[in-house]
């Protein structure tokens, strides 16, 4: 019986209409003649009131204003209803210069009074439920505060889904003072004493900060006691709201990252990449395909990686081959077929405790498959190699180090005829297969505890796509030998990443047991070797200094280590700064 329908609705709110506006005309006349009015100008008053309500009435319908639920009666229907007064009001004027006996004797200063009466009431009745009911639903929404004033945050403070917003702030000097939803925006420098006041219980940053100050908030905030803290942001057409990640504290933000000289260097290319399903591989694919690559070929040597990265990539053509980069006739084919004009070389086993396990297999994987895949880009007149290297090349203490030093030796030694060869070198990604990160969420979601080999042991680390970015952008300005290193910023102690990860969990019960450093791992990990860098025109991306090895040489040696019984001394004799370490 009272559920809302479009005619009971309309019903309703002609009824308090009529209602409010009787007694907004006759508060009018009241406050004309400060409450004392003469019974003559009380005569005409039935009169007066139809013509105004039935032109009011009429006004408020046109725009539709019946129609409107009560409880979504917002600032754009108020405008309307303003609106409404404006043309009802000169009508009735029009009316009483019309028929003057209709009216007389009207003190036309009555109207003016009542157009203002009328606005104001029937504006707070209409907006009246929503009021009540968005305070009553506050009680149950955590008190926000905003970081950044934007179109993300007029999001948040209008779903109210489950934030209710009391306090924004910014570190914008221009923005500070002045109202944002009605609610004044504060400087982000008192951000603890607007916590404590406001009894803020969540944050939601939707401005983008660079990672020291993101990094200074977050302590801050962790201090205080504020534990849930959001990150909004605008991805792919759609807002998405989430969880401060360790990802995003340890995000490197390159600055000089030139997006129009990757696309130059991409677009429309036949790009072939080897491990294309793997971590980094992925990346570099999705990278391509945003930046505008003809075409691309996918060689992985497991079936499901390369199915997943094949799901993923909608907007480009793929090809994807299944090959094992060992396999050299069935990839020269590939080559033969396809026609690459640049190869990125991203095939690897990685992971130091396996390979220290399984030498052999890192031989043939890491340097036999790199030496196919540098060969083939030569034969096939590839105008662009790039090998994809580590940290731990640098004085490698682990044979995976080791493998991937002689592969720096020979893509730079190499006689690459046409084709130019540049190897790029940086540190660990934030969420790669294998990598720290997604080991100690898995242990957090198991109850902990988080293990750690040593609590002085630091590494580097950058965001997966920063990582591919920067090297497509180093790619294309090298011309051939170079190896470029990318900034990873300040290397960060993983006791430290695992304690903020911990924080960032919201648990209290979690533990970090320490098991020793395993076979081959260093305490540190290196980029380049002291004062053997060259700059180049973007801070991000410096030069390491050519080691010459003579071509010849070096397969000899390559050919006698995949021989060898005594696989260690030999990668020592071609690596002489390998210090291999088997339990530190």
């Amino acid at each position: 019986m009272f559920k809302p329908t479009p005619l009971r609705r309309a019903t309703f709110f002609i009824f308090f209409d009529i209602l409010l506006s009787l007694g907004t005309l006759f508060l009018a006349y009241n406050l004309r003649f400060n409450f004392s009015v003469d019974a003559k100008y009380l005569e005409n008053f039935l009169w007066v009131f139809g013509v105004l309500v039935l032109l009011k009435t009429i006004s408020i319908g046109m725009l539709n204003l019946y129609t409107i639920s009560w409880r979504f009666f917002s600032l754009s229907e108020l405008k309307k209803l303003f609106y409404a007064h404006l043309v009802a009001y000169p009508l009735v004027v029009m009316v009483y210069y019309m028929m003057p006996d209709l009216f007389s004797p009207f003190p036309r200063s009555v109207l003016i009074i009542d157009l203002f009466l009328s606005i104001l009431f029937l504006g707070f009745f209409r907006t009246l439920k929503r009021l009540i009911l968005e305070g009553d639903s506050n009680k149950h929404l955590k008190k926000t505060l905003i970081i950044g004033a934007n179109t993300l945050s007029q999001t948040v403070i209008k779903e109210r889904t489950k934030y209710y917003v009391t306090a924004v702030v910014d570190d914008d000097e221009n923005l500070i003072n002045t109202y944002f939803s009605n609610i004044k925006i504060k400087s982000m420098q008192h951000l603890s004493e607007i916590i404590h006041f406001e009894s803020i219980e969540s944050v939601v940053i939707t401005k983008e900060l660079q990672p020291q100050t993101l990094n200074s908030i977050y302590d801050e905030l962790k201090q205080i006691g504020v534990k849930e803290i959001k990150l909004m942001s605008f991805e792919q057409q759609r807002t998405t709201l989430k969880d401060l990640s360790v990802e995003d504290l340890l995000a490197r933000n390159p600055k000089d990252l030139n997006k129009e000289l990757i696309s130059t260097f991409i677009k429309d290319k036949v790009v072939l990449v080897t491990g294309a399903g793997g971590s980094i591989g992925s990346e570099i694919c999705r990278q391509c395909e945003i930046y505008g690559a003809r075409k691309l070929i996918l060689v992985d040597n497991s079936e499901f990686n390369l199915y997943s990265i094949t799901e993923t990539l909608k907007n480009v053509e793929i090809v994807s081959v299944m090959q094992n980069i060992l396999d050299t006739p069935n990839v020269k084919e590939t080559f033969k077929k396809h026609k690459p004009q640049i190869v990125i070389h991203a095939a690897a086993y990685k992971h130091v405790p396996l390979v220290e396990e399984n030498i052999q297999e890192a031989i043939n994987n890491n340097i036999i498959g790199t030496k196919n895949i540098v060969d083939l880009s030569i034969e096939h007149g590839v105008e662009k190699f790039v090998f994809i290297s580590s940290d731990k090349a640098v004085r490698p203490t682990n044979v995976m180090g080791t493998t991937k030093r002689i592969c720096e030796l020979y893509a730079s030694n190499v006689d690459s005829k046409s084709t130019e060869i540049v190897s790029v070198r940086f540190g660990n990604v934030l969420g790669s297969s294998g990598s720290v990160i997604p080991k100690f969420k898995s242990q957090i979601e198991a109850g902990g505890p988080l293990t750690v080999t040593h609590p002085d042991i630091t590494r580097y680390f950058m965001l997966i796509s920063e990582a591919c970015e920067l090297v497509l952008q180093a790619a294309s300005i090298g011309e051939g030998s170079e190896i470029f290193i990318l900034d990873m910023g300040e290397s960060v102690k993983i006791v430290d990443l695992a304690k903020k990860m911990i924080e960032l969990s919201a648990r209290d019960d979690i533990e970090i047991a320490f098991t020793g450093l395993r076979k081959g791992e260093k305490l540190y990990e290196e980029l380049l070797l002291e004062h053997s860098d060259s700059t180049t025109e973007y801070e991000s991306i410096t030069v390491a200094k050519l080691t010459k090895y003579e071509i010849t040489s070096l397969n000899k040696d390559i050919q006698a280590l995949v021989n060898t019984e005594d696989k260690l001394s030999k990668l020592k004799e071609i690596v002489p700064e390998f210090n291999h370490q088997t339990n530190l």
